[in-house]
């Protein structure tokens, strides 16, 4: 839905997706979540505006307007555990239909997989579910530190930060995991995640406990619950109660500061001061808020009455977020830049077109290769990505140093050190906002010995949360298409 008659490009034929570019874009887009407990879909139009005059400018959301938000449901799995894709099917096909939408309508969009859907076959299932908007969707599945990125931007915790002096901490509290983000002048510092959540011990409307995993039954055990739960009986209502303040108490602890609690499933956060501010997400969220009053069979409305009292009684002041249960993206904007070729390196121009590669942005206050090296791995921990396989992303340098040959071959230095299998034919795909591919491409290739295909392109902005195409050299223009396409929260 353009509100312009734009000008346009392929990426590849006209059976492509188009993808418009022009000063201002009006886009419809979808944002679907799809987690281990509960699935939702967002539709929204999204206003982008260029900032500057090159064809290379970034462009930004100036507006988001919510349209749509379809029902939260429970993820809906077979008896093998594995995603029942055709009721998933059938659910956003409703969604669709109640938002007054059709699949070719829309612009863009992202589609958000965690915990066990994002698992492989889950998330192969997940995907087919979506096969028909190749090239407008984004597809990602998340790991738990990505979680936590997304929580802490979709609930509004990283914004609130900017105006904050202290660091905040958004703790993201799901059907399984509860997830932290440390946040701070607009960006995220560190996050982690706790194999907590509402969940791990489900009942039907009975009372009989009809889901329970390995994580709520050592909870249990860690609550004083003299007799271990089991599937097909009922805890008592103490015992749920007990059970529920002492997974409150275990993150308030976490907020004070401790770190030293079995429940890790990455490593834990770096030590700090205690957080005086808190802003809680996930499902969780909406019982802490007062949002939810109904009850789901689960710990749900217990686990946040423990954590309110907790936080009282330590003093930690709870920040309204944004969004609870939806804290994650609404969708993701797309346009189009194009790049002069005469600042691309290309090692082999049949490995374009390329969709959809995650970007990892480096930050690094200095071109050392041991700041740079750090800087790649931290970044890819970020997104719960890692050098092997199949899986590609883009390194985004942000880059001020003209082309001074020292601190290029520091760059490349850090890049080749912090993965060491580009030197033995893996892929690397670079992108830099300064006029110095070509010289850094050289650089990987002639001194470094990079064998593995190297893309190399610049005068491109990217920041977190962005994914990128990257079309065939158009040989009448000499330029190369790049899409950026970039998750979009409230």
């Amino acid at each position: 839905m353009h509100e312009f008659d734009e000008d346009h490009i392929h990426l590849e034929d006209e059976d492509g997706a188009t993808v418009f570019v022009g000063d201002r874009i009006v886009l419809l887009s979808v944002g679907v979540d799809i987690g281990t407990s509960t699935s939702h879909m967002i539709f929204s139009r999204l206003t982008l505006e260029r900032q500057g005059k090159r064809l290379s400018s970034r462009f930004i959301v100036t507006e988001r307007k919510i349209l749509f938000r379809s029902p939260v449901i429970f993820t809906p799995y077979t008896s093998s555990g594995q995603i029942d894709a055709a009721t998933l099917g059938r659910f956003i096909n409703a969604a669709y239909n109640d938002a007054g939408a059709l699949r070719e309508d829309i612009d863009a969009g992202a589609v958000i997989t965690t915990g066990e859907a994002a698992l492989r076959e889950n998330a192969r299932a997940v995907g087919d579910l979506f096969s028909q908007e190749v090239g407008k969707f984004v597809c990602a599945t998340a790991g738990p530190n990505l979680e936590s990125l997304l929580a802490a931007n979709g609930s509004g915790t990283v914004e609130l930060s900017r105006s904050s002096e202290a660091p905040l901490l958004n703790v993201d509290v799901g059907g399984g995991t509860t997830k932290f983000a440390v946040c701070h002048a607009g960006q995220v510092d560190e996050t982690g995640a706790i194999h907590l959540g509402a969940r791990l011990l489900a009942w039907d409307s009975d009372g009989y406990l009809n889901r329970l995993e390995e994580a709520g039954r050592r909870l249990a055990a860690a609550a004083g619950i003299s007799r271990a739960p089991r599937l097909g009986e009922r805890l008592a209502e103490e015992d749920l109660d007990r059970l529920a303040a002492h997974m409150a108490e275990t993150v308030l602890q976490i907020v004070m500061g401790a770190r030293d609690v079995d429940l890790w499933m990455t490593p834990p956060l770096p030590p700090s001061p205690a957080f005086s501010r808190i802003v809680v997400s996930g499902g969780v969220a909406e019982y802490v808020y007062g949002r939810e009053k109904r009850d789901f069979g689960d710990l749900g409305p217990r686990l946040a009455k423990g954590l309110r009292d907790r936080a009282g009684a330590l003093g930690v002041e709870l920040l309204e977020p944004n969004e609870g249960i939806r804290a994650t993206c609404i969708g993701a904007s797309q346009y189009t830049v194009q790049l002069s070729g005469d600042t691309i390196f290309l090692s082999d121009p049949q490995v374009l077109p390329m969709r959809s590669i995650p970007v990892v942005r480096l930050r690094h206050a200095k071109p050392s290769a041991p700041v740079i090296k750090q800087s790649v791995h931290e970044g890819m921990a970020r997104l719960d990505l890692n050098d092997g396989g199949d899986g590609r992303f883009a390194l985004a340098v942000h880059w001020h140093h003209g082309a001074d040959y020292a601190s290029l071959r520091e760059l490349c230095a850090g890049i080749v050190s912090a993965l060491p299998r580009i030197t033995d034919g893996h892929p690397l795909l670079l992108v830099i906002d300064a006029d110095v591919a070509g010289l850094a491409g050289a650089l990987l290739q002639q001194e470094f010995g990079v064998t593995g295909t190297i893309v190399c392109i610049d005068q491109v902005l990217l920041r977190e949360f962005d994914y990128i195409d990257i079309g065939r050299r158009l040989p009448d223009q000499g330029v190369v298409p790049v899409v950026v396409k970039s998750l979009v929260f409230r």
